[in-house]
């Protein structure tokens, strides 16, 4: 045999030096892949933010509930007032409307909600369901009986 470098244990073929993968074949040593530049096309990240200094926390959110309540319970209390069979129901949903759109309105003229068109407007629809629809309702029952008791 005529082999000059025989493989470890001194039989076989001869052993071959490690082969370089083709360009463009299996992992890339370095470099840039695919005809992608090395750096990242997107920017860094931006750095750290700096904390706060003190007087800029974030304000305070309206607290519109009051308000918001106020009139949805002065509708439903004037639907169920005109509604002459529930009406004891809306002069109760009319007090509840008075009661949580005074203190939206509260809220609003402290600066502590943003909504007091509609607290005023549960408010007038608490009173109206509360006040003049059952005036009303009275009013129509007294002229009903008047008429009746004059045909009489």
């Amino acid at each position: 045999m005529s082999h000059t470098n025989p493989a470890p244990g001194g039989f076989g073929p001869p052993s071959q030096p490690p082969q370089q993968p083709a360009p463009g074949y299996g992992s890339p040593q370095s470099g840039p892949a695919y005809g992608y530049p090395a750096s990242s096309p997107y920017p860094a990240a931006p750095p750290a933010a700096y904390p706060q200094g003190p007087g800029y926390a974030m304000p305070m959110q309206p607290r519109n509930g009051m308000g918001t309540t106020g009139l949805v319970l002065g509708i439903i209390g004037v639907v169920c007032s005109v509604t002459f069979i529930m009406w004891f129901i809306g002069i109760i949903l009319g007090i509840l409307a008075i009661i949580f759109g005074a203190i939206g309105r509260g809220k609003a003229n402290r600066g502590e909600a943003t909504n007091k068109g509609a607290a005023t407007t549960g408010l007038v629809c608490g009173i109206v369901a509360t006040v003049i629809l059952p005036l009303l309702g009275l009013l129509l029952f007294a002229s009903v009986m008047g008429g009746l008791g004059a045909a009489s």
